[in-house]
Formats: C-alpha cells, sequence, structure tokens
C-alpha cells in the first residue's frame, strides 16, 4: 500500500449516548479555500470505531495540491446504529513529502447530528464577532438553550440546571470505577451499621470502629479532638476556615469580661488585647432563626460565638464560647471557658457541631457545587464551545452537574442523609443557603483575596500561621496568570471586549433575578464586562472555587467528621445551659449514636475521595489555539512551583496542610 497523503484522527467523546457506527464525512479547506474530495471513514463489519472514549486513525490518499489547512467540514451518514455522535476532536497529519508534519487540530465537542453539517476552523478558537461560521454558531447556542435551562429546585437558593443534558452524565469509567465502589462500601458498611447499635460506651469504644477491618482509616481527628490548640487549627486549616475574623469590638451580646479572660490572656486585658489585635471572633449568630427537620430525636442547633487569642508563641488558643449569641432571654449567655472541665468539651462539640451545620450547608454545597452549577448553565446558554472563554472554563465544570443531581436525589433527599445524620437537616441546611445566597456577593465571599480582607485577616502580621489563606493565594495568583493570559491575548483593546454579544449576555444572565438569570450579585461589571481586568477577575473566581474552595472544604472531611467527638455532625438533647460538672459518659450521650457514626462516616469517606486528575491536567483538553497552550504551560509551571512551596511549608507546620497544594486540587466539582 502506498503511502497516506493525510492521516486523520478521531476522538470519540466518552459519554453516554456518544457512539456511532454510521460513516462520517469530511472535507479539507486550505487557508486559500480550496476544497478536497469528501472523505467518507466507514466503521468496519465488526464494529469497534467511533466507540466512546477511543480514537481512531483513517490514512487517506488522493489528496494533492492544498495548502495548509484551515477548515474541515465534517458530518455523519443517516443510516445505521446510534444516532447522534458526539466528537470530541478530529487532527490531521499531512504525510506528503514536503508537508508540514505537526498534527492540525480541529476540536469538535459537539454532538453531530443527521442532516448538519458543521464548518469547523482550525483550533476552533474565536470571538463572535470574529467567527467565519456565524450563522452555525448562533445556531448552536440556540439549541444548547433548549437543553440548559435554569431552574430553582428549592426556594432561595442558586438555580440549577433543570434537566441533565446528556453530555453532562458521568463517563462508564467514573461511573463503574468510583461511584459503583463506593455504592459497593456503602452497602458493606450500611450492613456494618446494622451490627453496631446503641449508644457508645466510652472514647475508646468509638476507636475500636478503626479495628473492625472494615477499611476506615483513623481519621486525624481522632488524636487531637480534645487539644483546644486543634480546637483553634479547625478555624484555619479544617474543612470550614472561612469564618474567623479579627475581633475588632466584641459583640454586645456576648458577655466576655476582663476578668473572665485574665487568666488567658498572659497578663493583656481583654480592651487591650482586642486593641492589639490579638483576639479573633467566630460569629455563628446567624443559625438563630434556622428551622430544624430529620431524625425525630430532641436536638438543639445553638448559635454560638467563640473567641480565639494568639498567644505570645503566635498559637491561637480558644479562650470563650457562648452557645447562644442573641439577646433573646429564652437563652441564656453563660461563656464557657477552658478551665471548665468537661462541660468546656460539650461546648466546643455544640460549637463544631454549628459550624459543621453551616459548612455543609453554605460554604461547601451552597457555594461550591450549587453557585459553580449555576454559572456552568449560564455559560452554556450563552458561550458557544468555540469562545475562548468556554474553552477555558470547560474543565473546570466536569461530572458537576451530575454529581449535583446524585446528592439533590439522595444526599438531600427528604428522609435521605442530611435528614438522618445532621442536626439542621434537610430544611435547615437549605435555609442556611437561601439566607446567606440573599448576601453573597462573587466579588467578596468568591473572591478569594477579597474575603480574606473582609474578615480582615490579609495581613500575616495579624495572623502569622493560616494555612487556607497562605497556601489559597499562592493557588489564586496562579489562576489569575493563567486566565489572565488566555483573556489578554484574545482581547486586545475594550472595542474586543465591547463587541463580543456572547460575553455580554453572559455578564447579563448572571446578574439577571431569576427566571432570566442566576441573581448572582457582585458580578464585575455587574452586567455588562468592559474590562479585561473585570473578565480576569470574574473568571479566576470561577476557577479557583470549582477548583481550590471545594478542595479546601471537600477533602477533609472524614478527618474531621470520621471522629464523631472531634467535628460532630449531629448532637443529641440540649447544648448546656450552665457548668454543672458532667462526665465523659453524659457527654458520649450526646454524640450520634453507633448506626450514625458509622453513617457518617461512610458517606464522609466517599466524599473525601480524590478521583479526577489534578489542576492543570484535563481529562478532556480543550485548548489547542496558540495563546491557550501557552499559557496552560505558564500554568503548569507556576503549578509546580507553588507545590513545591506548600511542600516546604509543611515541613514546618504543627499540622501539614495539602488540601490547598496543586497536586491535590482537582480541576471540578466531580464528588
Amino acid at each position: 500500500m502506498s503511502n497516506p497523503d493525510y492521516t486523520i484522527y478521531i476522538k470519540t467523546a466518552d459519554y453516554k449516548g456518544a457512539s456511532t457506527d454510521v460513516s462520517i464525512y469530511i472535507t479539507f479547506i486550505d487557508v486559500n479555500g480550496k476544497k478536497s474530495r469528501n472523505i467518507t471513514l466507514t466503521d468496519d463489519i465488526f464494529g469497534g470505531k467511533f466507540e466512546k472514549g477511543q480514537t481512531n486513525k483513517f490514512p487517506v490518499s488522493d489528496i494533492s495540491g492544498l495548502a495548509d489547512l484551515k477548515f474541515i467540514e465534517i458530518s455523519r451518514g443517516i443510516w445505521g446504529f446510534g444516532g447522534n455522535w458526539f466528537c470530541e476532536c478530529v487532527w490531521v497529519v499531512n504525510e506528503q513529502v514536503g508537508g508540514t508534519p505537526a498534527p492540525v487540530y480541529f476540536p469538535i465537542n459537539r454532538w453531530l447530528r443527521q442532516y448538519v453539517t458543521l464548518k469547523i476552523q482550525k483550533w476552533d478558537c474565536s470571538l463572535p464577532q470574529n467567527d467565519a461560521s456565524p450563522q452555525q454558531r448562533a445556531k448552536e447556542i440556540q439549541e444548547k438553550q433548549t437543553h440548559y435551562v435554569l431552574d430553582r429546585k428549592f426556594p432561595g437558593v442558586p438555580a440549577q440546571v433543570k434537566d441533565l443534558p446528556q453530555q453532562e452524565m458521568f463517563t462508564d469509567h467514573y461511573q463503574n470505577d468510583v461511584l459503583i465502589l463506593s455504592g459497593a462500601s456503602l452497602g458493606i458498611v450500611g450492613n456494618l451499621a446494622k451490627v453496631f447499635s446503641g449508644d457508645w460506651k466510652s472514647v475508646d469504644d468509638i476507636s475500636n470502629l478503626y479495628q473492625t477491618g472494615c477499611g476506615f482509616d483513623v481519621p486525624q481527628g481522632r488524636y487531637r479532638w480534645d487539644e483546644d490548640s486543634y480546637f483553634a487549627k479547625q478555624r484555619t486549616q479544617g474543612c470550614n476556615p472561612v469564618i474567623m475574623q479579627l475581633c475588632t469590638k466584641i459583640p454586645s451580646a456576648l458577655d466576655v469580661t476582663n476578668d473572665m479572660l485574665k487568666p488567658f490572656l498572659e497578663g493583656y486585658t481583654l480592651d487591650d488585647a482586642v486593641s492589639k489585635n490579638k483576639i479573633f471572633l467566630c460569629d455563628l449568630s446567624m443559625l438563630h432563626s434556622v428551622p430544624l427537620a430529620g431524625v425525630p430525636l430532641d436536638k438543639e442547633l445553638v448559635h454560638p460565638y467563640a473567641l480565639f487569642y494568639l498567644n505570645k508563641e503566635d498559637e491561637l488558643t480558644p479562650v470563650a464560647i457562648q452557645l447562644f449569641a442573641t439577646t433573646d432571654k429564652r437563652y441564656p449567655h453563660t461563656v464557657f471557658l477552658p478551665t471548665d472541665g468537661n462541660v468546656w468539651k460539650l461546648a466546643k462539640m455544640f460549637y463544631n457541631n454549628a459550624d459543621a451545620m453551616v459548612h455543609q450547608s453554605s460554604t461547601h454545597l451552597g457555594f461550591t457545587h450549587l453557585i459553580i452549577e449555576s454559572i456552568a448553565v449560564a455559560v452554556n446558554r450563552t458561550l458557544s464551545m468555540s469562545h475562548p472563554l468556554h474553552r477555558l472554563i470547560a474543565p473546570h465544570f466536569l461530572y458537576l452537574m451530575a454529581i449535583n443531581s446524585l446528592a439533590i436525589t439522595s444526599l438531600l433527599a427528604p428522609d435521605g442523609w442530611i435528614d438522618t445524620t445532621m442536626t439542621a437537616g434537610r430544611d435547615g441546611v437549605l435555609d442556611i443557603i437561601a439566607h446567606h445566597f440573599k448576601v453573597w456577593r462573587l466579588d467578596v465571599e468568591g473572591t478569594l483575596p477579597e474575603e480574606i480582607k473582609a474578615r480582615k485577616l490579609d495581613d500575616p502580621k495579624v495572623l502569622p500561621d493560616y494555612p487556607y489563606r497562605d497556601d489559597g493565594l499562592l493557588v489564586w495568583n496562579c489562576i489569575k496568570n493563567y486566565v489572565a493570559g488566555v483573556v489578554n491575548g484574545h482581547y486586545k483593546n475594550k472595542n474586543d471586549i465591547a463587541n463580543d454579544f456572547e460575553l455580554q449576555n453572559f455578564a447579563e444572565i448572571l446578574v439577571a433575578p431569576y427566571p432570566e438569570g442566576c441573581e448572582i450579585k457582585g458580578v464585575p461589571g455587574n452586567g455588562k464586562f468592559k474590562t479585561q481586568e473585570e473578565i480576569i477577575s470574574a473568571f479566576t473566581s470561577f476557577i479557583f472555587t470549582s477548583s481550590a474552595i471545594h478542595a479546601a472544604v471537600n477533602f477533609g472531611q472524614y478527618d474531621e467528621y470520621g471522629f464523631p467527638p472531634n467535628y460532630p455532625a449531629f448532637m443529641n438533647g440540649k447544648a448546656p445551659r450552665d457548668k454543672s460538672p458532667i462526665t465523659e459518659a453524659d457527654l458520649l450521650k450526646q454524640l450520634p449514636n453507633k448506626p450514625m457514626t458509622v453513617s457518617i462516616m461512610t458517606i464522609t469517606r466517599v466524599l473525601s475521595q480524590r478521583a479526577t486528575e489534578s489542576l492543570g491536567d484535563f481529562e478532556v483538553n480543550y485548548t489547542y489555539d496558540p495563546v491557550g497552550v501557552a499559557a496552560l504551560k505558564q500554568f503548569n509551571i507556576e503549578l509546580k512551583e507553588a507545590s513545591a512551596i506548600i511542600d516546604e511549608r509543611n515541613k514546618h507546620r504543627r499540622i501539614a496542610y495539602n488540601h490547598l497544594n496543586p497536586k491535590n486540587i482537582p480541576n471540578a466539582i466531580s464528588i
């Protein structure tokens, strides 16, 4: 057989229903507009080509006289099994003597439907005002708008996609290797939960659970749960490290006094310690009116304050907890202190239970999973796949809608895991999200440097040891530089931005009230992007939230929740009203019982799995244009440098913090 003139490579996407056995037709178009013959690529009689996740190679001949390729036209036949076909990418190698040997990439990332021919430009990356096929592009967006419809599934929370589009479903690989195996472990541990019954008899009794051969590692919280220093560390590197703020004034409802705290402030009065920036506050008073639902047990969700002091060794230590942060006289204002014995331990547990409700509802579910899904729907409704910003953001939506759909139908279902293992229950969790969404802003809570500044913790001299801030800012800057490389490479001036009608439609839908839009506050430009800086800020926030914030608040869950005294998802009975002495047995009675503990351990272990690639290493490659390729290459260089810095920092930390090391950050919210 003579040498081919060209070799065509075709990759079918790894989506459900992406395969086909019909013929595929391709025509080359060179930079001068000259066309090749129509090339027919067929499956063989045994099948096996154009299967999902597969790359096929086709040598072709009788094509000569073409200059460098600029476009392809691609379509599918109308006869055969497998209707629509989702092609990920086509690349072509010129095998002729004197030809350019480098592959020419034509990323498709689209469904090919009957009777439709797509014209795809090399790299397929252009602003809409520069697109060579504007009608095709507009029709594509119109079609996607029928599949990506905003739907607010619960009152007051960020909108999601109404029905899960086919291409957003889990791949078979992810379904089989991650979710089914996880489901199997849930079944095994579900049976284990039936074996364990009743309440815990001692702390050691809980620890025995890790010795049963059921596959549970000993969570980090087991070793330090009763240390005050670790209780403080949970505020700076636990799974909810976004609550603590510098205390510049003691809240009026917090009944602490100078005399009360004198033994813990190393000679300072409370007023002096506040003035010298040595007092830090956690304020969860927003939980005051949260409705409780779920298991019909006697329970109470507190709405606490906690005060921390930065000692002479620059270490945080808790000095006071008041479990009811309200002027409502129905609630006592008892202030619990580190010298209060077991009742102090119980106060810390009730505080952490309240913190856990904020973590699971607002910090985790509401403002990583749901807010990013809302943004993902907006992207798909307004930005063509050919848009450079769609290609930039697409890797960070992998499995997002699928995992959220699964969570809504299982964990968040009535009588589901949240109802049966969390104090707030389903209704309480949704209420917390809705309450926070009223005030949440992309340019504050969704922008790491501003979020830290709002809590007055941006100065390392004020709080020297804050791993979430320090490692997070490293990653933030890597992402910002990456986004800037793409944005500045495609938008040369303000006219490029103003004339990008897809981008402006996207900006508008982000801020528009539901049901027309996502109703997100604080979007730079407030519905109209005008500068490169505004675009860079917004897309940096989107990617950082999808990757780094989710990693920080998700992957430490088992280490925190896996040992109930450390960070209890559920507390039985009422919180302490006074300092009456209690025993360890009294503490244990208020913790989750054995079956509930096993359920909490199981789910948080599954949620703590990393099952996709690290930041910058994309499962699906969307970027082939020179601007994007150069930006991505530099991004990975900077991520590697950041990873080395964090590795070195961890050598000197009392407790290593790995959740924001780039090698441990997935690209997207996929679990």
